[in-house]
């Protein structure tokens, strides 16, 4: 927590890029914020009492209880109980307080100070700290309940090392029976957590240790599993063993985990539900490598191996080889909430098309060009007809507008917001929402919006006619520059958008677990040689999190991975989210490919996913920023064509809304794919993606 309060002090210091307030609003005035600013940067710094006389005369202003948490959270080695529970005292139920009540008992923990945990200590305060207050109990001599103290921790497929200690004692007590480590041993192996199995295998009896410890070989080792399996007892557990190895074998090496399973098939009495387990695996990543008998192989698998995987890897891999009558039967065998998938149904009108059966094709790409997603926008292309996109607006409210505002937990997460400090925003934001109604939560987000804090909107329209709302999903933020740094990099502008609203939904704060930051989710080795290429300035990885340098910085990528792929934005998304080497591996495999197959080939769910979210977002705000649209399929150039930006007489599609029945029938507002969580680590290589993620 320490390093993270020090980390949004220096960020504070900057001004807050997005989104201009409107003047004589009765939260915080600009002069409190700056002064707020200062004081809260001082205590994340400093710890002490030196913010104090910065913050004098902020005593009532709403989130004053951050700059004094700050201050605490900084000295946390030092302090004593009195001063922490002082603090609680006074600010009960904040969210500050509840984090310095979680930090504050780790702190004591790492003391050993059992006596002070015991009394601050409330359940509740996750798997670290309930491990922490049976260490506290085990101190005092007393013994372990399994089934009051341990029962829900042992559901856990891993626990943080608070609870080794426990665990340990629970173990010399004799609670660890047998039956209860395979149990915790199965959830693990679920979750393909080969070190929980190991150390849990360690204390199973004699005759049960081998197979404990051969499972967690074959998540940890499968490659040198299924070669020892050929001396291994055919029992129960050992064939759990040898499912798992071949099943984690099949991912890294679909043609080895072949060849082990022609010779341990035979060899242990495998379940039928074992066995089909074990052909899904090798079926479905020889297809994700596009293995010459991959296809053969998914149309035979059993009925019981199938899985929607399965199934969706048969179409794709028939689509890569351009073998329509085996499309059409692949599609055909799709489970029935597969075939209601706007992607299936643009790709059986494709294949219908290939198939000579116009009159069925031009039905079906009616049906999906009533959507306004990417698959909507590619059939709207093949029949040469208009993008149907369904604006709406929402309804002015301004008594339940100010009532909103007046809220405290509102208040305090537009304050928030307002000085930077954009994480506990979120949190206050989101326990202030919680359990409130529709139309509540879209009023707030459409404040949201108006002060410029887009991700808010973005995330809580995200579901029926809200998804109508395109001006709040669809922000245009020009003072960021984006319109003129795309245009000096040399890209076009609506795609720009797209990145951005793909990478991080407007959230300027944004990483991701690869590290990648800000609006367009720049990693900062990347963002320092972009700087270097471009001679740019560099401040460090901090800078991107602020909007204009993360645009500055992100725009000019972007350029180097279009100027990669003669220019084809389609591809450039790719390589920007999966990493331009392993896009290259595709192209020369799959080069070939019209644009559409090729997107539906690439083995990354992910990639494929976010090149469609993007290509479809581009539309969007093609239409936000010119009120119509280039065509989607200029964008989608073959690959090794060159695409030429569009110039100022380029011919654009025109957008209406269909026919209130034609709505009905066919819903047209989701956004192209269904919207992950942002900042999922791009502009990075992605080699561990799994292709079925």
């Amino acid at each position: 927590m320490v390093p993270a309060f020090r980390r949004l002090a220096g960020l504070l210091l900057a001004a807050c890029a997005l989104g201009a307030s409107p003047a004589g609003r009765a939260e915080g005035t600009d002069a409190q914020r700056a002064r707020f600013r200062q004081a809260y940067a001082t205590a994340s710094q400093q710890g002490g009492d030196a913010w104090r006389a910065q913050a004098s005369g902020l005593e009532g202003y709403s989130i004053y209880p951050y700059i004094e948490a700050a201050a605490l959270e900084h000295d946390l080695r030092t302090l004593d109980s009195a001063r922490v529970q002082d603090y609680l005292r006074r600010n009960p139920g904040l969210i500050p307080a509840a984090d310095l009540r979680r930090d504050f008992l780790g702190e004591l923990a790492r003391r050993k100070d059992w006596a002070s945990f015991t009394a601050m200590y409330q359940p509740g305060l996750g798997d670290s700290l309930t491990c922490f207050n049976l260490q506290a109990r085990l101190s005092r001599g007393e013994k372990l309940v399994f089934e009051t103290d341990m029962a829900e921790l042992w559901k856990r497929a891993s626990l943080p090392n608070s609870c080794d200690p426990v665990i340990a004692a629970a173990h010399d007590q004799g609670l660890l029976t047998n039956d209860r480590l395979w149990s915790r041993i199965d959830v693990a192996a679920d979750a393909g957590k080969g070190g929980t199995v190991a150390s849990l295998a360690a204390w199973l009896s004699p005759e049960d240790m081998a197979a404990g410890q051969h499972l967690a070989q074959a998540l940890n080792d499968p490659a040198t599993a299924v070669r020892d399996a050929a001396t291994w007892p055919d029992t129960p557990r050992h064939r759990q063993a040898v499912t798992a190895a071949l099943q984690r074998l099949a991912r890294k090496q679909s043609s080895a985990a072949d060849a082990a399973w022609a010779q341990l098939g035979s060899r242990f009495a495998l379940t039928e539900q074992q066995r089909g387990a074990i052909q899904n695996a090798i079926a479905l990543f020889h297809a994700t490598d596009f293995d010459e008998n991959a296809l053969d192989r998914l149309a035979a698998l059993p009925p019981g191996a199938q899985t929607d995987a399965t199934r969706e890897w048969r179409v794709r891999v028939a689509l890569a080889r351009q073998d329509w009558t085996a499309a059409l039967a692949a599609l055909d065998a799709l489970g029935t909430t597969q075939k209601d998938d706007g992607e299936w149904r643009y790709f059986r009108a494709v294949v219908l098309a290939h198939l000579g059966r116009q009159a069925e094709a031009a039905s079906a790409f009616r049906s999906v060009s009533q959507e306004a997603t990417y698959f909507g926008f590619m059939a709207a292309d093949k029949l040469n007809t208009g993008y149907a996109i369904c604006p709406t607006t929402m309804a002015t409210d301004e008594a339940r507008e100010a009532a909103l505002l007046n809220e405290p937990g509102l208040d305090r997460a537009f304050e928030l917001y307002a000085v930077g400090l954009q994480k506990f925003a979120r949190r206050e934001w989101t326990a202030a929402l919680s359990g409130r109604d529709a139309d509540t939560q879209r009023l707030a987000a459409d404040l949201a919006f108006r002060k410029g804090w887009y991700d808010r909107a973005v995330f809580t329209l995200s579901s029926g006619d809200a998804l109508r709302l395109y001006e709040q999903r669809f922000p245009l933020a020009r003072q960021d520059g984006v319109v003129e740094q795309s245009s000096q990099a040399g890209i076009e502008a609506p795609w720009a958008y797209a990145i951005i609203r793909a990478e991080s939904a407007w959230m300027s704060d944004a990483r991701s677990g690869a590290d990648a930051r800000g609006l367009m989710q720049l990693l900062p080795g990347t963002g320092a040689n972009t700087a270097r290429k471009n001679g740019l300035g560099w401040a460090g990885g901090d800078s991107l999190y602020e909007p204009t340098t993360n645009i500055v910085l992100g725009t000019r990528y972007l350029a180097e991975m279009a100027q990669r792929f003669n220019g084809a934005p389609w591809l450039a998304s790719a390589a920007y989210n999966a990493g331009p080497y392993k896009v290259d591996q595709w192209v020369a495999a799959r080069g070939s490919l019209d644009p559409e197959l090729f997107v539906a080939s690439i083995p990354y769910k992910e990639t494929r996913e976010y090149v469609a979210r993007v290509m479809a977002f581009a539309v969007i705000y093609d239409w936000r920023l010119n009120g119509n649209a280039l065509p989607l399929s200029s964008r989608m150039t073959r690959i090794g064509s060159t695409y030429v930006l569009p110039g100022a007489g380029a011919v654009r599609k025109p957008v209406t809304c269909p026919a209130p029945t034609a709505a009905k029938a066919a819903p047209q507002s989701a956004p192209a794919v269904l919207e992950p969580a942002p900042a999922a680590a791009s502009s990075a290589p992605a080699a561990a993606q799994d292709p079925q993620r």
